[in-house]
């Protein structure tokens, strides 16, 4: 009975260290790095939203940037509406906020222009 005892305690050591590992954080506040969701998952995330939200297929990722709270900013590139030639296709900008899990904050539709624009600002 006596070696059940110490077995049954061994296990609940165990997930006791289970349990606090998945809290404990490093004297910044942060999670240790191998919880945190990765620049690409949030990308996969981020387009799935997007998605989801408005029934178009992301074309491309302008930008990516992880945030202090462990989120992440990902702005996407989206074809709103197709003509004839391509370069006067009408692409939008949309800014997909992640928490640190994937799921979704918020999102913003931030610029809207025809493909053939220059961008950079020079005119």
């Amino acid at each position: 009975m006596a070696a059940w005892m110490s077995s049954r305690s061994s296990q609940e050591r165990d997930n006791s260290r289970g349990r606090d590992a998945r809290h404990e954080r490093d004297q910044n506040g942060h999670r240790p790095q191998r919880n945190r969701f990765t620049g690409s998952a949030a990308v996969a995330r981020a387009k799935q939203h997007l998605l989801e939200l408005t029934g178009q297929e992301p074309e491309t990722v302008s930008s990516i940037n992880r945030r202090p709270d462990g989120g992440w900013n990902v702005q996407l590139e989206v074809v709103e509406l197709e003509r004839i030639p391509r370069t006067t296709d009408i692409l939008a900008s949309y800014a997909i906020r992640l928490d640190d899990e994937g799921e979704l904050l918020g999102y913003e539709r931030v610029n809207r222009y025809y493909r053939n624009a220059a961008s950079g600002g020079d005119e």
